[in-house]
């Protein structure tokens, strides 16, 4: 199994102290920060822009920035995202673009990209992509709001994907929690998503501990 992975979702941070939030995401020993851009049209919510990956990069420079474009035109905004420090650049198989352009794009930015499967989409729908992926992230919930259910019926498609592609880094998101994660590794996940679970305990530093130690399969 490869090492596991844990990124706080800045999407589940007291948005009026966000520069001080991401200083304690990164000092809680993660190995990532999750970036949630929501257009407000391919998700029913708006979160934030560049600007915020940008005060990432300015405040935390050496934390990783993994950033997720919940979008129906993600394509359009690729050049903005890298420029504003994106590391890595999710995008949705369900997006209104080319996906296997987008994603060459992505790597021709100097990126490291990702195909990103919602709940109620065929984990097969991504197998045209695999080659060119980097990582697969498995929603395990209906992406848009912080705070939801785990669906552990997603995990069959994290499983599903292990089979498929051995080495292949999957990310799962939604509703992850120190119980929850661990149901994520033992069915092939090595990056876990937190967001309300991480953000919302008053030690992250031990939260993420936690979830390395009891994850650590």
């Amino acid at each position: 199994m490869k090492n596991i992975q844990i990124l706080p979702s800045l999407l589940g941070a007291d948005f009026g102290r966000l520069a001080d939030e991401i200083k304690r995401a990164e000092a809680s020993g993660a190995d990532a920060l999750h970036l949630d851009i929501m257009d407000g049209h391919f998700v029913p919510n708006i979160s934030f822009g560049p600007d915020v990956v940008a005060l990432a990069k300015r405040v935390a420079p050496e934390f990783y920035r993994n950033v997720h474009l919940m979008m129906t035109r993600p394509d359009l905004y690729l050049d903005k995202f890298a420029a504003a420090g994106a590391q890595t650049i999710q995008i949705h198989v369900e997006a209104d673009c080319d996906i296997a352009a987008t994603l060459e794009r992505i790597r021709a930015l100097g990126l490291r990209n990702a195909i990103v499967v919602n709940p109620e989409t065929p984990v097969e729908k991504s197998e045209p992509y695999l080659d060119k992926a980097d990582e697969v992230l498995v929603m395990t919930v209906h992406p848009g709001y912080g705070g939801q259910k785990f669906i552990a019926g997603c995990l069959s498609k994290v499983s599903r994907l292990r089979l498929m592609r051995s080495e292949l880094d999957i990310m799962v998101d939604g509703g992850v929690n120190g119980e929850t994660a661990v149901m994520a590794v033992s069915a092939g996940a090595n990056m876990l998503v937190a967001g309300s679970y991480l953000f919302g305990k008053a030690n992250m530093k031990e939260a993420v501990d936690d979830m390395r130690r009891n994850t650590n399969v």
